[in-house]
């Protein structure tokens, strides 16, 4: 495994654990404004800064999005993230944040395990 992969294994763990310590629950200072995956982790270069300040391409998320998909606001809501072709966009759309989180703690523990059998 080089180096690449194994700082995206790192990454892509370190997501994991995010969610499933309710990292994406209602903040008690602002309960009223729900949370963006990957968007409000420590994932997202632009991380608790106000406006991007790192443009979205030096994202290690950015390969798992489309080519034509990658000039969108927030890319990484365009990552398929299973076989139906969901993404986190499609997925919040329905406002059903237990089941998008479901969705994406999937899709991280298959790209887990493909990188760790590599």
């Amino acid at each position: 495994m080089d180096m690449n992969d194994r700082d995206m294994l790192e990454l892509l763990r370190d997501e994991l654990d995010f969610i499933e310590k309710g990292g994406y629950g209602r903040s008690v200072r602002t309960p009223w404004k729900s949370k963006s995956i990957f968007r409000d982790s420590l994932t997202c270069i632009n991380f608790a800064e106000p406006v991007k300040t790192h443009p979205c391409s030096e994202c290690q998320l950015i390969n798992f999005v489309a080519p034509e998909l990658r000039n969108t606001d927030v890319p990484c809501h365009q990552i398929p993230l299973n076989e139906s072709g969901d993404t986190i966009e499609d997925l919040a759309m329905r406002d059903k944040q237990a089941q998008l989180e479901e969705v994406v703690k999937e899709w991280l523990r298959t790209q887990i395990n493909r990188l760790e059998a590599r």
